[in-house]
């Protein structure tokens, strides 16, 4: 899609509902191993390599506009019309932009410890390159730090244009601020915020409690409505 290859891999039944995963900062598909089998029992899962992550390409430019127009492509590639989006870190960061961005593409909207910052709200100074190769595009890390540390107002704006059921899952043991969760749910119509005694990767630290949150978010709204 526009030069840009995006890795996925799937699972669960092909006829259930889709449900597509974005992970955070530096980790990749992979990232969702201790959860996938329990979303996988009730949906068709996607777990995609955001670029510049896992197998998808490595192009060099990034910014979290240019992620979730790739996980748009993806989902017109895929025939995937509607879905469960669910988010991690950097990944809830971009699952919001989808959702605000094109609200009825997503059916519930699942944000795991991340909200959309305002401009002041996060310092996160540039890192030096590792002097070992990584996994990830190592330019990938810096270039979304710079937006964090000035994201655009709109994005925060924009979240009441957000129509899905949204469930925010905070780490109550998380570094990251509360008050950025807090926010971003008292801006989006219809979110939940719950939290769970983790830290930053509530889904690998707690993967029973973090499925537990979202089956019973899940049963609370059945259509999406």
């Amino acid at each position: 899609m526009g030069g840009v290859t995006i890795a996925y891999r799937t699972a669960g039944d092909p006829g259930a509902t889709p449900m597509v995963l974005l992970h955070g900062l530096g980790d990749s598909s992979a990232d969702w191993h201790s959860v996938l089998p329990g979303l996988a029992a009730t949906h068709h899962v996607y777990a995609l390599d955001l670029r510049g992550h896992g197998d998808s390409s490595h192009p060099g430019s990034y910014s979290l506009p240019l992620m979730r127009d790739d996980v748009l492509g993806l989902l017109d590639a895929a025939g995937i019309h509607r879905c469960v989006l669910v988010g991690h870190s950097m990944g809830a960061m971009v699952a919001a932009l989808l959702a605000q961005t094109a609200p009825h593409r997503v059916t519930h909207l699942v944000l795991e410890d991340a909200g959309v910052p305002r401009p002041g709200m996060l310092t996160r100074p540039p890192l030096p390159a590792p002097a070992e190769p990584t996994a990830f595009d190592f330019a990938a890390v810096n270039a979304i730090r710079a937006q964090l540390n000035d994201p655009d107002p709109a994005w925060f704006q924009a979240l009441d244009r957000i129509t899905a059921p949204t469930l925010i899952i905070s780490g109550a043991r998380s570094p990251l601020p509360r008050h950025l969760l807090t926010d971003s749910a008292a801006r989006i119509p219809h979110a939940t915020l719950v939290s769970v005694t983790a830290g930053h990767h509530v889904h690998t630290e707690q993967p029973a409690a973090f499925l537990t949150e979202i089956g019973r978010f899940l049963d609370r709204h059945p259509t999406g409505d």
